[in-house]
């Protein structure tokens, strides 16, 4: 009897503890699910200070925002520069090359950008561009088009990231607009300005894609005859899954990456580490996420399952992207011969997530610069 009853008192407690460690995997997964899925609304935080000029440098407090490497944008409320490496650091005090622009008021408070510009391609870059409206299954998408000088057949359309904007393609519009290319600046489901997905969640690529196949339609209706899709960062994960199961993937003749999303596993795996997090919690939040908004993860692994249409691409990433692992590219990289995709693969040593243009800008520009001109017929 007592055997009995000690036994019933185990399967009880055995029970009581997996419930318990099923509810906290559970709120564990649906936690970082939020942080995947959720949406980013871009507050407009300003955590740096200006602190002054010295000459033709801009004087800034030391962070490490402030310190990255490379050309960025500095932006504060009513105002943007353009900004160049650092010069100087020392004592707290990070001096930066002011390039375009006028310096803030001494003790203004500023935010950084790897994105450079803030604002339209007209007030930003000096180009003329038309706002124009994309029609999607959700509505209308805003979209900056810019024209090129002369009429071509050939148009870009620039997918953004999580929690970025369209401006994150300003910096490479006039190299584009020079090779006489029309560029296509697009938003998408959950963008500031455009409609929400009906669950308000972001999907990852999962829907977002049909939003870009609407933009590959609008060009087309507009002239377009072949497409250059470019994209960064969840905006690569958007550009794979259009590829692998758009109506008119066809109309694609090259891609651009830029620190792309090739396996949603591996950059789980890396934000987990980050955070102290062990990888071995990244299933569990793929899992919750999966149910929360219908993904499956392993459709974004494009070593795995690559899509059928695999057009000449240029693939960019940081050896230092702390965000999306360069070992996913360098993955990709090292496939694609197998898989019949032309693919050539730029690593930026010391680049931080998608600001290989940033820090090298003359070999990111060169190396775009050849694959427009032998992949698309692009002007050197």
């Amino acid at each position: 009897m007592a055997r009995r009853k000690i036994i019933r008192i185990t399967a009880t407690s055995l029970l009581v503890l997996l419930v318990l460690v099923t509810a906290t995997l559970g709120g564990i997964g649906w936690y970082y699910s939020g942080q995947l899925l959720d949406v980013d609304r871009w507050a407009r935080e300003y955590p740096d200070t200006a602190l002054g000029r010295d000459g033709q440098a801009i004087v800034l407090s030391e962070s490490v925002a402030t310190t990255q490497h490379g050309t960025l944008g500095l932006i504060w409320p009513g105002g943007a520069a353009k900004i160049g490496d650092i010069a100087t650091n020392k004592d707290g005090r990070v001096e930066r090359p002011l390039l375009e622009g006028s310096a803030p008021p001494d003790g203004t408070k500023v935010r950084v950008e790897t994105s450079v510009y803030e604002g339209d391609p007209k007030t930003t870059l000096g180009l003329a561009y038309r706002d124009v409206a994309v029609p999607t299954e959700l509505g209308d998408m805003p979209a900056w088009f810019v024209p090129a000088a002369n009429a071509a057949d050939t148009w870009v359309i620039t997918v953004h990231g999580r929690g970025a904007k369209r401006e994150e393609a300003l910096r490479v519009v006039p190299q584009l607009h020079s090779a006489g290319l029309p560029v296509l600046l697009i938003t998408y489901r959950n963008d500031v300005g455009a409609p929400a997905s009906p669950d308000g969640l972001y999907h990852l690529g999962d829907t977002e894609w049909h939003d870009v196949e609407a933009a590959i339609k609008y060009a087309q209706n507009q002239g377009a005859r072949k497409i250059v899709l470019y994209g960064w960062s969840m905006g690569g994960a958007i550009v794979g899954q259009t590829l692998a199961r758009s109506s008119v993937a066809a109309a694609v003749n090259g891609v651009v990456l830029d620190s792309p999303v090739t396996n949603w596993s591996q950059t789980l795996d890396l934000q987990a580490r980050n955070r102290g997090v062990p990888t071995w919690l990244t299933p569990v939040a793929e899992l919750v996420s999966g149910w929360r908004a219908d993904i499956d993860f392993d459709r974004f692994d494009l070593v795995r399952n690559p899509p059928a249409l695999k057009p000449p691409t240029l693939l960019f990433h940081g050896s230092a992207d702390q965000t999306v692992p360069a070992q996913s590219s360098r993955d990709l990289a090292t496939a694609a011969h197998g898989l019949g995709w032309p693919l050539q693969y730029v690593e930026i040593p010391g680049a931080d997530h998608t600001s290989g243009w940033n820090v090298a800008t003359d070999t990111y520009r060169n190396a775009l610069a050849d694959f427009l001109t032998r992949s698309v017929g692009a002007k050197p």
